[in-house]
């Protein structure tokens, strides 16, 4: 008897085995995959299954990497519609439908095959695609219905980019609303069907960045995208299919694309295995100038120029006050309207993003001298250029209406030639016009030496720069000039009722201009520590960095001693302002603090490492981090800042500034800084952001400050305490808690063990491991009577008042 007891379990564990095995690797009509089980890709690579993102406890069927030990997912089933408990099953009915129930046998999610099968199996293949195939069809690669088409957030090696013209299907990309939530956010991309097809990204129904049409290389506002050892890509469009798809190359590299809904950017990662991390390959939008038509009708972008928005040769700007005031939205115009009956000509432009083709058309068959032809028969065409550029060029694309969203790149750009009226065009100008020109450029030339003759002479009897500018030529500002008189209005004159605080170099006004423009005016007080240097230091560094979380500035005024800075105005002013104020803290939920917190990361990634000149800020601080009618954060106030020559190592200075409280060590007690400097002042404004608290003036019975005593809470296990009293809900505590950990990575005590900033930015996005933190940098206040809170506009910029202690947590 219990030797026949025996054999019926061991027959019953055996037919488990069986039926596990048969789970692992597809399912059939008879299965279900239930919550407990996966499914997993022959070659092991990929898994199916239930999971909950984030903190959620929301049950979703998703796919994910089987073999990286940071759970990262690549396709969701029932985005928008979640199982509330552990009750999820997935099956294949009889028409060969995929469905997903819940508990209650409700449906949340299926699929819709195209045709039915015989004998319908369900598979995951090592690509990640999930497929329903008839089994009984010799023909393995023909599907009833597959995952890639219907992607997520995440684009794979294999998967199309684009249309399948036959059924209409659109395969296009849609970021996760955030950590928690992966329903469909507001960001999109994919490629649109126009005449000459092009990528897209959108947000909401509002186009966001544009990679533009194919040029038979790359996408055109994608230089960057070449050939590499990494992957391989191609663009196919013909009557049936329009799309694009990248293949690995080397299969040992694991790779995705994804759109980001925190960063509004689409990313490629890449995983290092010896830092068991994913890596930033590359993202876009990269600047400002990849924001769709930043510069408006008719204008040209180019990040390298200050400022970076210009008309296009023959174009002139269509609001001169607003384009002067660095508000390109309005675009340009012709300077002479093209007539009908004249002869036209065209301008060369090289180097270019070509303009958004929603009013193009394409011949594929035509040169490019039949190209310009067709062009010139159509008064509305204005402009043309090749639409392949491989080899010599082939292909036609013309252009009508307006030509928007044009970029200049400094290689790998395309020629497009712009359609002018003949005198304007690319012939050469008679004799006679010439010698007009010369003359003319002579007498200007003449009249500008005898300019600067008398305003060196005026500006050497009045002293008005002092004897440090006297010594050497005078340095182009390249910002528009306002008038005193101008400002003087904008602000009734300087008014106490218009005065929006006063940083510790003057005070700033709102002012309002003629066209009805806000503007924040920020005067340099006389009697300031800013002199004409730390001035004129400001002015050339904002006027050449564009960053959607870098201050805006429009414009300067040097008049009668006075050194004016003319900003964009913002009207939720500084944020210090809420962060330490209990009423209006109020309004900051954690949705928009960690906006604000990665919106601050992405631009001090931006000075450290994306913009043209490499830049360390050196204040970084609450009141100098000012936010837009939608609470977006904005880095202002670079007086302080220095550039570097793009590696990490530091300089020293014998003449520290900066604000106390958010100082590195090193450079507060050596004067040695570097980017892990505005990294560790980073750190003390994320633990500001997170407490509620302000570092300088914080007091503890252990007489800690608010690094020590955010290190005592994580020392014995209760970092949560260090929470703002606002944020209470428990679910977003696990994202709380990493940003305290990545904060106190921030503030190590040795410079090289902070992250770089670009580590920063992927911890918070969490897309990367974080390691335990080691002691941090501490600064005490020893100044009697400084204890206490204080204002954020009165913060002493010196490093001569305190010392450096280490105090150890109990």
């Amino acid at each position: 008897m219990n030797t026949n007891k025996f054999i019926f379990c061991l027959v019953h564990l055996l037919c488990s085995l069986l039926k596990i095995s048969a789970l692992t690797y597809s399912i059939t009509t008879s299965q279900s995959l239930n919550d407990d089980e996966t499914l997993v890709s022959e070659g092991g690579s990929f898994e199916l299954g239930f999971f909950s993102p984030g903190s959620s406890k929301d049950r979703y069927l998703g796919i994910w990497y089987k073999n990286i030990p940071i759970r990262t997912v690549v396709w969701v089933a029932n985005r928008q519609n979640p199982i509330k408990d552990l009750s999820g099953k997935l099956m294949i009915n009889r028409t060969s439908s995929l469905l997903l129930s819940d508990g209650n046998n409700s449906v949340v999610w299926s699929t819709k095959p195209l045709n039915g099968g015989q004998d319908p199996i369900l598979q995951l293949l090592d690509s990640a695609n999930l497929v329903l195939r008839d089994n009984k069809d010799g023909n393995v690669d023909v599907y009833l219905w597959q995952s890639f088409d219907y992607p997520s957030d995440t684009l794979l090696p294999g998967m199309k980019l684009g249309w399948d013209l036959r059924t209409g299907l659109k395969r296009g990309l849609s970021s996760w609303k955030n950590f928690d939530d992966p329903s469909p956010g507001t960001l999109s991309s994919g490629i649109e069907l126009d005449e000459y097809p092009q990528a897209v990204m959108w947000k909401g129904s509002r186009k966001f960045f544009r990679g533009g049409p194919w040029n038979g290389l790359r996408f055109s506002g994608a230089p960057e995208l070449r050939l590499n050892p990494v992957f391989e890509f191609e663009f196919v469009s013909n009557q049936d299919e329009v799309y694009y798809i990248y293949q690995l190359m080397n299969k040992s590299v694991i790779t995705r694309l994804i759109l980001n809904e925190t960063t509004s950017s689409r990313q490629r990662y890449v995983w290092v295995e010896a830092d068991q991390s994913w890596k930033l390959y590359a993202s876009v939008p990269r600047d400002y100038c990849d924001d769709y038509a930043f510069c408006g009708a008719n204008g040209i972008c180019s990040i390298s120029d200050s400022p970076v928005c210009k008309c296009l040769e023959g174009f002139k700007p269509k609001s001169a006050q607003s384009w002067n005031a660095m508000d390109w939205s309005q675009g340009c115009i012709r300077n002479e309207p093209l007539d009908c009956q004249r002869k036209h000509d065209f301008i060369k432009f090289s180097g270019l993003k070509v303009p958004d083709t929603e009013h193009s058309w394409v011949n594929k068959s035509m040169n490019l001298k039949e190209c310009r032809e067709m062009c010139l028969k159509n008064c509305s065409c204005n402009a043309y250029t090749n639409s392949d550029i491989r080899g010599r060029g082939s292909g036609c694309a013309l252009w009508f209406g307006n030509l928007v969203d044009i970029r200049q790149f400094s290689d790998n750009g395309q020629e497009l030639y712009i359609r002018m009226p003949a005198s304007k065009g690319d012939r050469p100008p008679p004799v006679k016009v010439v010698v007009i020109i010369v003359a003319s450029i002579a007498a200007v030339c003449v009249m500008l030496l005898v300019s600067y003759c008398v305003c060196r002479r005026k500006m050497k009897s009045e002293g008005e720069f002092g004897d440090n500018i006297s010594e050497g030529p005078k340095e182009d500002l390249d910002l528009p000039l306002f008038n005193l008189a101008t400002i003087s209005h904008a602000t009734d004159n300087f008014s106490v009722k218009k005065k929006l605080g006063e940083g510790g170099f003057g005070p700033v006004y709102k002012g309002t201009l003629e066209d009805g423009q806000n503007i924040a005016v920020k005067t340099l007080s006389k009697n300031s520590g800013q002199g004409l240097n730390e001035f004129k230091n400001e002015v050339k560094l904002i006027a050449k960095l564009q960053h959607r979380n870098l201050v805006k500035l429009l414009g300067c005024c040097i008049e009668d001693g006075e050194k004016i800075l003319i900003y964009e105005y913002l009207p939720n002013g500084s944020l210090d302002s809420f962060v330490f104020d209990r009423s209006r803290g109020k309004l900051l939920d954690w949705s928009k603090r960690f906006n604000i917190i990665c919106g601050v990361a992405r631009g001090i990634l931006y000075l450290h490492q994306d913009s043209r000149l490499r830049i360390i800020h050196r204040d970084l601080k609450a009141s100098n981090v000012l936010l837009d009618k939608e609470l977006n954060p904005k880095i202002s106030d670079f007086g302080m800042a220095t550039t570097f020559g793009g590696d990490e190592s530091g300089e020293t200075t014998k003449r520290v500034v900066g604000t106390y409280g958010y100082m590195a060590p090193e450079y507060a007690f050596y004067g040695l800084f570097s980017v892990k400097s505005d990294v560790f002042s980073f750190g003390i404004l994320l633990l500001e952001i997170l407490s509620g608290k302000k570092n300088r003036g914080f007091t503890h019975p252990q007489n800690q400050n608010l690094i020590g005593y955010a290190w005592r809470l994580w020392t014995e296990g209760r970092p949560l305490e260090l929470i703002d009293s606002l944020l209470e809900d428990s679910a977003i505590q696990p994202e709380i808690l990493r940003c305290i950990h990545i904060a106190l990575l921030c503030v190590q005590q040795s410079p090289e063990d902070r992250p770089t900033m670009s580590s920063a930015v992927l911890m918070l996005n969490g897309e990367s491991t974080l390691p335990q933190p080691k002691h941090p940098g501490f600064l005490i206040d020893l100044i009697p009577g400084e204890t206490g809170p204080s204002s954020s506009n009165k913060d002493p910029c010196s490093a001569n008042y305190f010392s450096i202690t280490s105090l150890e947590p109990r």
